[in-house]
């Protein structure tokens, strides 16, 4: 598979041969399991105190004749604190058990669950050629809601990874033809729900992700635009070229990351 090099002036500067990552089997389900895997390794432990809900002195005694008992009262033998006694008689409360006011929950969350979902070494770097070859498919592009030039897909030329300024990165991608994806990747809307209260108030559309070959200005001065996510060509993962799970996002890949992947064998 060959792809047309462009450079920041969306002028052609050649063509290139692409490795056999770019044309792997488009693989969904496989995709989909990769990325929850990421997203389950990334969850936090969450859980209720040991001690919640058990906090009281709330022994209570079934016995005939013991002092303090519940016996021939004509109460459910759940636990009970005390709260107030007149003579013999005693007035309780029910605690420590589950269906009781300020008692514990039956089965309460635990911190020590573990959510990892693991995947095979072998099934993961399939997973992430298969997301590859669906960011170079340009009909799933499309469908995934990306607003692309009729060019695409194309390789960058290197000179693109030395610009240094977060204005002059806008200014390529637009003269690329990305102007109306980097329009769109900027709405953001206010989650539904629960969420809003939890640090999660606000959704932003993914756009554009850059995949260099190596450390260079390009990954500062491309951080702070919004939608848009920069990645070394060796630390790809599904979740990056695949957010949410959904296949085919737009990708651009510079000169040297695809030498990088070719020469390093990377992902197979």
């Amino acid at each position: 598979m060959k792809l047309t090099i462009y450079n920041t002036q969306k002028s052609k500067s050649g063509e290139k041969d692409v490795p056999s990552v770019f044309v792997e089997e488009f693989r969904p389900g496989l995709i989909r399991r990769a990325v929850l895997s990421l997203q389950s390794m990334a969850r936090q432990a969450y859980g209720a105190s040991p001690d919640a809900g058990m906090r009281h002195s709330s022994k209570l005694s079934k016995r005939r004749r013991k002092y303090r008992g519940c016996y021939g009262f004509g109460i459910s033998r759940v636990n009970r604190k005390i709260l107030s006694r007149r003579g013999t008689r005693m007035f309780w409360v029910g605690a420590f058990s589950p269906q009781t006011r300020g008692g514990r929950r039956a089965h309460a969350p635990k911190s020590e669950k573990i959510f990892d979902q693991k995947i095979n070494k072998k099934e993961n770097r399939k997973a992430i050629r298969s997301a590859i070859s669906a960011s170079m498919n340009k009909d799933l592009v499309v469908k995934r809601g990306h607003k692309v030039p009729q060019e695409y897909p194309f390789v960058i030329a290197n000179d693109f990874e030395a610009i240094a300024k977060t204005k002059d990165v806008k200014s390529a991608l637009s003269t690329l033809g990305f102007a109306d994806e980097l329009e769109r990747s900027l709405v953001k809307k206010i989650r539904a729900g629960i969420g809003t209260m939890r640090g999660r108030k606000y959704k932003r559309r993914k756009g554009v992700l850059l995949v260099v070959g190596k450390d260079c200005p390009l990954v500062k001065s491309a951080a702070n635009i919004p939608g848009v996510d920069i990645a070394l060509a060796t630390s790809l993962n599904a979740e990056l070229l695949a957010p949410g799970a959904s296949a085919g996002r737009a990708t651009l890949f510079t000169e040297n990351a695809v030498d990088l992947i070719a020469n390093e064998n990377l992902y197979i």
